[in-house]
């Protein structure tokens, strides 16, 4: 078993974005700037955003965080949003999630500048991902993709289960494996026998908020278990949705949790922001 450290990578990958945002100081006297739309006191959201200003700091990049209150309009965050469409200095914005109840969330990300979605998640990038054109990828699918290269996982032919069908990681991820040739399962709240599907795949992809949710009796020897779920138990512990003490002895490749996908969906931000960056040359 090889656990697959999506810290030390992620910190590999900040290292490199941080060189090459030097270089586009010096010779091009372009900075990245990435913009986030915090709304409420939810304190997960507001630890994210921390982390990701943090993460910002450290790579070089501008950034700016809006707090706004639960009680805020639709239309004021609209407007803000075109507001940062329109500034120059601004080359990604992201709207944490997630938003109040009063708020369309499927509004308020078709409003953000297609070419400013770091997160991915507008119908324009997903429509040019889903076809394989060159696009903002959703963060955390497109981290999973990367750990793939970093270890020479050949997805190729490889049977893939993914547990969960979100926008934000089932859907695009299930897209992306496609398009590297893979055979994909998606499952969802609705499949009936979960554990048929995980137990024949060859790689397992999970991201439910479940804690615990796959068994060792549902993955075969030598799967490849990517664990997405980070849930707070009684405790005050972090885990997944994978009971990794127990699955983990069967695995040729296991994320942890927490230093497995969270750490490499931080760093795709920075990345898809670089790369926004460079789209003003």
């Amino acid at each position: 078993m090889q656990l697959i450290d999506g810290k030390a990578l992620a910190q590999k990958v900040q290292t490199s974005i941080n060189a090459e945002v030097e270089q586009l100081k010096q010779e091009k006297n372009i900075v990245p700037g990435l913009a986030v739309i915090l709304i409420g006191d939810d304190p997960a959201s507001h630890a994210y955003v921390k982390m990701k200003a943090k993460a910002c700091e450290n790579v070089g990049f501008y950034s700016i965080t809006h707090n706004m209150p639960d009680t805020i309009s639709q239309n004021e965050i609209i407007a803000t949003i075109k507001m940062m469409n329109d500034n120059p200095r601004i080359d990604g914005i992201l709207v944490q999630f997630p938003l109040p109840k009063h708020i369309d969330s499927d509004k308020i990300l078709e409003v953000i500048d297609p070419k400013k979605d770091v997160d991915g998640f507008h119908a324009c990038n997903i429509g040019r991902m889903v076809t394989n054109l060159d696009s903002f990828v959703a963060c955390t699918p497109l981290g999973v993709m990367k750990m793939f290269e970093a270890y020479e996982i050949d997805l190729k032919g490889k049977d893939v289960c993914i547990v969960g069908a979100s926008n934000i990681v089932g859907k695009p991820m299930a897209a992306l494996l496609l398009n590297q040739d893979a055979t994909v399962t998606v499952t969802h709240i609705h499949t009936k026998d979960l554990k048929s599907h995980t137990s024949k795949a060859d790689i397992v992809i999970v991201g439910v908020g479940v804690p615990g949710l796959i068994k060792e009796d549902m993955i075969k020897e030598g799967a490849i278990v990517i664990d997405i779920g980070i849930n707070r138990i009684e405790d005050g512990s972090l885990v997944g949705d994978v009971d990794f003490e127990n699955v983990s002895p069967k695995c040729a490749y296991i994320t942890p949790v927490p230093g497995g996908v969270g750490p490499m969906t931080i760093a795709m931000l920075l990345q898809n922001t670089l790369k926004a960056a460079k789209g003003r040359l």
